[in-house]
């Protein structure tokens, strides 16, 4: 009984420090969203293009936005996904993160995930970035640089007007199954 118990301290005290790294709460001005498993986190990071990170394709101009940014976080090297900034839009962090590619910036926001659903780390939803002697910016540019981009677009909803997911509609049907899929599903749900 003695030995079992000496073996659950050291175990535990072993799990101390994979704990402590997960605490990145300090200083945190984020907001919650009541996701799964979210955590407060504030830490400084490198963003760098998810591609030049993984294989040494590293683009001058970091994949000019069209690549997914990630950040390496100066404390522990971990490399977190940023998968969404803070518009309730999902259409990800990349137009937020892309000015600072190769930069060392400070990010606050919330890692979201539970262990079993994210294998492999937590996802962050950066909220703000700010750059050494900068103020905060929040992550709030990806609608305003659609609507840059797609002048003609018309009012509403971008998504009902994206020139991209026009095509793909107008190629593969609302449900992706192709336009006679469609067709069925439509006149037996009509």
């Amino acid at each position: 009984m003695t030995a079992t118990l000496r073996i659950a301290a050291i175990l535990a005290a072993l799990a101390l420090p994979a704990q402590a790294e997960e605490d990145f709460s300090a200083g945190s001005t984020a907001s919650s969203w009541g996701l799964t498993g979210e955590r407060l986190a504030r830490f400084d990071a490198r963003v760098v293009d998810a591609v030049c990170a993984l294989t040494g394709d590293c683009p001058a101009d970091c994949g000019a936005g069209l690549r997914q940014m990630v950040l390496i976080r100066e404390a522990d090297g971990v490399m977190v996904l940023a998968m969404k900034n803070t518009q309730p839009i999902f259409t990800g962090a990349t137009v937020d993160l892309a000015r600072w590619c190769g930069q060392t910036v400070t990010v606050d926001g919330l890692l979201v995930g539970e262990p079993e659903q994210t294998q492999g780390g937590r996802l962050m939803q950066v909220q703000t970035v700010t750059a050494p002697g900068a103020e905060a910016a929040k992550t709030d540019q990806w609608l305003d640089e659609w609507r840059a981009a797609n002048p003609d677009a018309g009012t509403g909803d971008w998504f009902r007007h994206d020139p991209r997911i026009r095509e793909r509609i107008a190629r593969d049907g609302y449900l992706g199954l192709g336009l006679e899929t469609d067709a069925a599903f439509i006149s037996e749900n009509q």
